[in-house]
């Protein structure tokens, strides 16, 4: 078993993988950042001084400036506007990969097709008997 477990380790798809999921933990926490510190602010501005991050619901009736405060007193709250952002952060990530993805399927060139196959033996050997005839 551990043999078996050294040639799945080995592989290179195990390394490309794990290789993929600690850049996309990162890449998630650049775009989380660029959504919540550059796309945000703005679209809250336009809409009117909105701050998405912390719209949220009260569910236990009481009135709480923020969602920090609710938390700190222990409402249960409904949070629709960490929700939206985190709507966005997905687009932007999937979007960022359909990118990728295609850019690497663009870089693969096509694989040849295979050359014709040659002669048989039996169509060179037909060949020369018809050249020999002509002569």
């Amino acid at each position: 078993m551990i043999s078996e477990f050294k040639e799945f380790i080995q592989r290179g798809n195990v390394v490309d993988l794990a290789v993929g999921v600690v850049i996309g933990g990162a890449f998630g926490k650049i775009v989380t950042s660029f959504v919540e510190d550059v796309l945000m602010p703005p679209i809250g501005l336009a809409l009117g001084g909105v701050d998405f991050s912390n719209l949220f619901i009260n569910l236990s009736g009481k009135d709480y400036p923020s969602i920090a405060a609710a938390k700190a007193a222990g409402a249960a709250t409904m949070n629709y506007g960490l929700f939206f952002n985190n709507i966005i952060n997905f687009l932007i990530v999937a979007f960022a990969i359909f990118l990728v993805v295609k850019a690497v399927n663009q870089m693969q060139k096509p694989a040849a097709p295979p050359p014709p196959p040659g002669p048989t033996k039996d169509q060179v050997l037909l060949t020369e008997i018809r050249d020999l005839l002509k002569k």
